[in-house]
């Protein structure tokens, strides 16, 4: 081995110095050392294989490994060297390889279609046993870069399963060729493709391995983001495991206290670790700690960027502060930061949800470009919330409306989404237009989702639909088992038509599946700050003081009523 690695080293390899090799009496390993040894030298004048070397390997019996051949065939198609690929393909054939394995086929498909030769990319492709998706995109890939798209479409519509790598590659196809029709109407299915989100990212997650990205802090903290919010946390936690640096991205996952802990320990804090922090506390119904933080990050004379004064105005929304609304809007308006969409639509729900509808009108009027559909959606919902539908469905109206509505596909070629069509259900239902509301929910192009059905329950409830509201909730409950709204509405209902055996039956499913209800919470300001209290609650410092004054209350009212009963 040593002796091979030497005289590799030692000579300018050609022809004559390969055929002493030949001689010598090897194993696939140390064969395989000569082909990496080779590879820097290899220029289209040096080709490793030859005719007589495939020979004398074969009757040595010496069969190399796969990765080595895999290796080799790469770089035949990234030399455009279809004759050396094609001594490598021949090695294959007669050292037992009739059928190359599946990585083998796959290297071959890619090096014949990277040297422009379709037909014997499609010959190995055709006598594979098995394939898997990368051999059909593969494959698609080679005809869509060739322009043989009347072969990539036919393609397209055989293969048994696609990703989104399998419609970009269409898409971009046809693009390219100048089809814009056609690019445009696969875009169009690929919207409205049931793909899950979690494999989108697994591929995305696979596209910056390959490419060798993931030492990049923001990509690979983008890709355990995006694993942990479609709840994949065992994923999300072996790629941060994995990371040489760090953020505090337990923040994003719900983790504040492991979140918190790495903060402090950070030797340097920079913008995106604060506004992350305060964005992990906003998003976990801590609004105090996002506001306490964001005055602390003040203190440190760090600037606040659009995304830290949106986390901030979404806190004091959680907790219905409006004077803390008020002093993040002026700090927002000192910072000379021209505001967008996102923080635009934050306070405009900052205020909505402090009741102070109006300031929040005077925000969405003073706003020049309305071009976004997330600022009238969170316009059109503050008024909905507020009891205004009526003047949300004219809205709607003036925004998309009906007509804009059926343009954004006819027209415009975009796919409402079910954000949509929730949205819009809420609305026509806040409305009482019932039968346009039906209408709409039974020609969905795509199958409705949680986002929908919640948002036709809630006009259930708002309009004492019981019957229609029975149905609605019990399929929430098998679409949304660990959600609490359906099984609460349901009870209510069942207690209102007076079936309580199954007012007990919703009781134990909740039980039984830990389903956890949400507790109401009331806010009172005194002297400046903000208290929350929840039922029997005994969580609050002054509790002992609280529950004193509640009970002289009680017993006053009890001794009123006494006194008002008896002079009756």
């Amino acid at each position: 081995m040593h002796m091979i690695r030497f005289r590799v080293l030692q000579v300018n390899i050609n022809y004559s110095s390969l055929a002493t090799f030949l001689s010598i009496k090897n194993n696939g390993e140390e064969w395989s050392s000569l082909v990496f040894l080779c590879y820097p030298h290899s220029h289209t004048n040096y080709e490793l294989l030859h005719f007589p070397s495939i020979l004398n390997l074969c009757s040595q019996a010496i069969r190399l490994p796969t990765k080595s051949l895999a290796f080799r065939l790469q770089h035949c198609g990234d030399a455009r060297s279809l004759q050396e690929g094609k001594w490598v393909h021949l090695y294959l054939r007669l050292s037992g390889f009739k059928r190359p394995p599946l990585l083998l086929a796959n290297h071959l498909i890619g090096m014949y279609f990277k040297c422009g030769d379709e037909v014997d990319a499609r010959k190995v492709f055709d006598k594979m046993f098995v394939r898997n998706l990368y051999s059909w995109n593969n494959m698609l890939s080679g005809y869509a870069k060739m322009r043989n798209l009347k072969e990539a479409r036919s393609l397209f519509d055989k293969m048994p399963e696609r990703d989104v790598v399998s419609w970009n590659t269409m898409v971009i196809g046809y693009a390219q060729n100048g089809e814009c029709d056609e690019a445009l109407r696969f875009y169009r299915e690929l919207r409205r493709s049931p793909m899950r989100e979690w494999e989108l990212i697994r591929q995305a997650h696979g596209q910056v391995l390959v490419a060798g990205f993931l030492s990049n802090v923001v990509l690979s903290s983008s890709v355990v983001d995006a694993y942990a919010k479609c709840g994949e946390m065992v994923d999300a936690r072996r790629l941060f495991d994995e990371m040489a640096v760090r953020d505090v991205l337990a923040a994003k996952w719900g983790d504040m206290k492991s979140a918190s802990e790495l903060f402090d320990r950070m030797p340097e804090k920079n913008p995106v670790s604060w506004t992350s922090m305060i964005s992990g506390y906003a998003r976990n119904e801590l609004g105090h700690e996002a506001l306490a933080l964001f005055a602390e990050m003040l203190l440190f004379q760090v600037r606040p960027d659009q995304f830290t004064f949106s986390s901030c105005l979404c806190a004091c929304a959680s907790i219905a502060s409006l004077k803390h609304g008020k002093q993040i809007h002026a700090s927002l308006i000192r910072s000379n930061l021209r505001p967008n969409t996102i923080v635009v639509s934050s306070l405009i729900d900052m205020y909505s949800k402090c009741s102070s509808l109006g300031a929040g009108r005077q925000v969405f009027k003073l706003m020049g470009d309305k071009q976004d559909t997330v600022l009238w959606n969170t316009m059109m919902s503050a008024l909905a919330q507020h009891g205004h539908g009526i003047e949300a469905l004219q809205m709607f109206e003036d925004m998309e409306g009906r007509r804009l509505f059926k343009s954004m596909t006819d027209d415009y070629g975009i796919v409402p989404d079910k954000e949509h069509y929730a949205c819009l259900i809420d609305l026509l239902g806040r409305a009482g237009c019932f039968d346009e509301l039906m209408n709409q929910l039974e020609n969905m192009p795509c199958k409705a989702g949680g986002q929908v059905w919640n948002a036709l329950l809630g006009v259930c409830r708002i309009h004492g639909n019981t019957e229609l509201g029975r149905k609605v909730a019990e399929h929430l409950i098998e679409l949304e088992p660990q959600s609490s709204a359906p099984y609460v509405l349901l009870s209510s209902i069942y207690a209102e038509e007076g079936r309580w055996e199954l007012v007990e039956k919703v009781r134990w499913l909740m039980d039984e599946g830990h389903v956890r209800k949400e507790r109401a919470i009331s806010w009172v300001e005194v002297e400046s700050r903000v208290h929350a209290f929840t039922v029997s609650d005994r969580l609050h410092p002054l509790k002992e003081e609280i529950y004193s004054v509640l009970k002289q209350l009680a017993d006053q009212m009890e001794e009123d009523a006494s006194v008002t009963n008896a002079e009756n």
